[in-house]
């Protein structure tokens, strides 16, 4: 299936999406606020052999780095310009609006979500992504 990094400082949350995820044959890697993510994703500090992942699951609001800051430094960066993304948060409309123009977010879920929804989500835009450009 796919690697899925979820970033989420929620242990809630991240229990639940692991439970998921991993119930549908993905891997899942976690990451507690942007600052881990990036690290895990070999930005900063750069690590070239750092795999990325199909997808990426993003909480807005959490601590060290939001979701919005890592939205704009992973556009910045040519290895995760087009890197998927799902922003999953309790924000409302007025947050969604700041990630309209993120050409790589493919959908924004807002908490409490239905787990189906999420998952036949999840699958939509895994299975976009991991279509070849022609």
């Amino acid at each position: 299936m796919a690697d899925i990094l979820v970033v989420d400082d929620e242990q809630e949350i991240l229990s639940l999406l692991r439970f998921l995820l991993e119930r549908e044959g993905h891997r899942v890697t976690e990451a507690a606020n942007g600052q881990d993510a990036l690290r895990l994703l070999g930005i900063e500090p750069p690590n070239p052999a750092a795999a990325l992942p199909d997808l990426m699951i993003l909480d807005i609001m959490m601590p060290v780095m939001d979701g919005y800051t890592l939205n704009t430094r992973l556009q910045d960066h040519p290895a995760t310009r087009r890197l998927p993304i799902i922003v999953l948060t309790a924000k409302g409309q007025r947050m969604r609006d700041l990630f309209q123009s993120s050409a790589n977010v493919a959908a924004y879920v807002q908490k409490p979500f239905d787990p189906k929804i999420l998952r036949d989500l999840i699958s939509s835009v895994v299975n976009r992504a991991q279509k070849p450009v022609p």
